[in-house]
């Protein structure tokens, strides 16, 4: 059983575990399943905005999928999300890549 299968084996006892979707979605990135990674990131962070790893994560698919609009607005969203979790190592992780992108 590969990594995918084990971890949607875990799922199907703990629907929401966003470390169990988060992983996941970072499996599907080593497999070339972006488009599959972008959208489980997607349902974590509409559901648990406060899940501030996963949006450095899906900004970064979203460059990779060529949606550097997207990408912005996600890394946007991180960091304000880092700021009021007082997540400062995140935050920085965020603006330099938003940086990246943007200048």
């Amino acid at each position: 059983m590969n990594r995918i299968e084990k971890i949607n084996e875990f799922l199907k006892q703990q629907p929401k575990d966003n470390f169990l979707r988060h992983a996941l979605s970072l499996e599907y990135l080593k497999v070339g399943e972006e488009l599959k990674a972008r959208d489980l990131f997607v349902a974590i962070l509409t559901e648990s905005p406060d899940y501030i790893g996963s949006y450095y994560h899906l900004a970064k698919c979203l460059e990779k999928l060529g949606d550097k609009k997207e990408a912005i607005i996600w890394y946007e969203k991180g960091m304000a999300a880092a700021k009021l979790a007082k997540d400062d190592h995140a935050y920085r992780e965020l603006q330099g890549a938003y940086e990246d992108l943007v200048y």
